[in-house]
This record gives C-alpha cells, sequence and structure tokens, in this order.
C-alpha cells in the first residue's frame, strides 16, 4: 500500500500595489518550492495583485493535489487570516469538490524573525551589534500596519515588547501606518518626548510595497523637521532563510495538526536573549487554597504541561 503524498502548500499573501512587492511574494514562494523539492508549492492573494488565491488552489488541483496546507503569509492574525482567507478556502472546497486542507497560523513574533529585526537595526545603525552602551542609545519604533481589529494591533505591541527584551535598546516603542493610532510622526514624536536621541524606525512587514514606502517617506519628512534627532529608516524582513524555515515549520505543524497555544515566545522552549536560564526549566503548578491535596496540577503554573516538554514538578 501506498502512503499518500504529503499535503502541498498553499502560502496565503495580503496583496500589495506595490508591483516589486507583489514580485517580491512570488519569488519567495518559488524559493519555498525550490527549498522542498518534491513538495507541490503554490501561492496567491487574498487582494490587489495577481494571482489570486483561486487561481493558485487551480493550479495545485491540475497538478493532481487533493489535500493542502494552507499558511497565511502575514505577520499578525488580522480579519484576513481570520476571516478572508478561510472564507476564500471553503468556496476554493466549493469549486473544487473532493479536496480537503487544514490551515496554519500567521507567522507572529517568532525569534527567528525577531532575529533578522535585530539585524535590520544593525545594518540601519551601519555596525554588527554595537557594544551594550552604544545599544543603550537607540530607540527602536517598530511600524506595523495597522488594523481596525485590536488583537492584531496588539501583536505588534507583543513583538516589540520581544524585541526590546535582553537585547539592551533604550525601548521600543510601537507605530502603525494605516487604521491605528500612533501614526508614524506621532510615534516619533513620542520616542523624542521620551529622550530619544538615536532613533531606527524598523518596518514590521515582509516584503516591500506600497505602507512600507509610506513608513519610509513619513519618516525622513519627520527627520528634516527635527535635525536635532538622529533618526535612521531599517529595510524590511524581506525573504531571508529564516523566513523560509518559518513558513515551513508552520506548515509541517498544520500537517499535522499541532496548532499549539502560543509557544514561540515561551521562555520554556526558547532561548529568548537574557533568559536562557529558563529553557526546560520544570514548572511548578501553583499553591490553590480552593483545591483540596496538592500538586495536582490544576495550577496556572502547569499551563505549559499540555503541550509538551514542560513537565510540572510534584514535589513539595
Amino acid at each position: 500500500m501506498t502512503t499518500p503524498p504529503p499535503p502541498a502548500l498553499l502560502v496565503a499573501g495580503h496583496g500589495t500595489r506595490d508591483d516589486a512587492g507583489a514580485e517580491a511574494f512570488r519569488h519567495f514562494v518559488r524559493e519555498l518550492g525550490r527549498h522542498r523539492p518534491g513538495l507541490p508549492v503554490a501561492g496567491g492573494f487574498i487582494e490587489l495583485s495577481p494571482p489570486p488565491l483561486g487561481d493558485a488552489v487551480t493550479e495545485l488541483v491540475e497538478r493532481g493535489v487533493r489535500r493542502f496546507a494552507a499558511v497565511p503569509l502575514m505577520l499578525v492574525s488580522a480579519g484576513h487570516s481570520k476571516g478572508d482567507i478561510p472564507a476564500a478556502l471553503a468556496r476554493e472546497k466549493d469549486r473544487h469538490p473532493g479536496i480537503s486542507y487544514t490551515y496554519g497560523r500567521p507567522l507572529g513574533p517568532h525569534p527567528s524573525l525577531l532575529a533578522v529585526l535585530e539585524r535590520r537595526v544593525d545594518e540601519a545603525l551601519g555596525r554588527a551589534g554595537g557594544t551594550a552602551a552604544e545599544r543603550g542609545e537607540v530607540t527602536v519604533l517598530l511600524v506595523g500596519r495597522g488594523s481596525t481589529d485590536p488583537d492584531a494591533n496588539a501583536e505588534v505591541h507583543k513583538a516589540a515588547r520581544l524585541l526590546w527584551e535582553g537585547r539592551g535598546y533604550a525601548g521600543v516603542e510601537t507605530a502603525f501606518v494605516s487604521l491605528a493610532v500612533p501614526d508614524v510622526p506621532a510615534g516619533l514624536e513620542r520616542c523624542a518626548r521620551l529622550g530619544a536621541r538615536r532613533i531606527v524606525v524598523l518596518p514590521y512587514f515582509l516584503f516591500t510595497g506600497v505602507l512600507p514606502e509610506r513608513v519610509r517617506r513619513q519618516t525622513e519628512e519627520w527627520a528634516a523637521a527635527h535635525p536635532e534627532t538622529e533618526v535612521r529608516s531599517a529595510e524590511v524582513i524581506g525573504p531571508e532563510p529564516e523566513l523560509v524555515g518559518l513558513v515551513l515549520e508552520r506548515y509541517e505543524e498544520a500537517v499535522r495538526g499541532d496548532l499549539r497555544m502560543n509557544c514561540d515566545s515561551c521562555v520554556y522552549r526558547i532561548a529568548l536573549p537574557g533568559f536562557e536560564d529558563k529553557v526546560g526549566a520544570p514548572q511548578q503548578p501553583h499553591f490553590h487554597p480552593d483545591v483540596d491535596g496538592h500538586g495536582d496540577g490544576h495550577g496556572h503554573g502547569d499551563g505549559h504541561h499540555h503541550h509538551g516538554g514542560h513537565a510540572p514538578s510534584h514535589a513539595h
């Protein structure tokens, strides 16, 4: 009995009016295919640029694919990944009877992407890493897309906090280029009022496009009006090896059905800067006065236990 082929990888992008940004996505999808020979890979957009997601599904179906794992190529979970992509996939299931799919989670502030962001800050400053004293003079303004979904905006704040933790920056502030406050000029103003002397504006975007270019333009305009503050623009994340690896990790999760709670930034799983000693540490359940007996695992500290790796200690 032959084992069935692995599900194809369907990459779902947001879409952009920027031709270079759309081509960067298409190039990245081709790169994924080269990286995993034998795995059928196709990608499409929800809106604004070709090919639409439906065309990518049709292309794979015509190649004989019946099972898919769809991964949203998006940093935060907002309306597109929560609603638009599932709706598009449901429509494709009606159009192509017999196909089935699982749906992966957005990329999120994964440690490998935080490492790329850190690299982008260093590049903008024109040096590799810098001393602790130099880093202590740098304030980063992380600029997200912006959404009407507060959860999506909160995810950008989470990324900012994780970027700040253990890396020694003076601070990491957050701004948005559309639909949410503060906007880029207000975010820069906030940095300045907090005493920032050197600011690096870091776009929280995967690829170039209309919005990252707007971030750069607004940054340059503010900097020109505030010559007393040193302001630099960093590059977008781009099709780095870390991004290839993360998309394939999200694919594997979806194939296994391993859609865990957020373990990417769990200090007990991942060596985050400054917290390396916590990796693998046993988790002690809290003693709860309402629970009879001790060590029965109902405390908050046991919250990680169910998804593997964090065995609570029951010694009292």
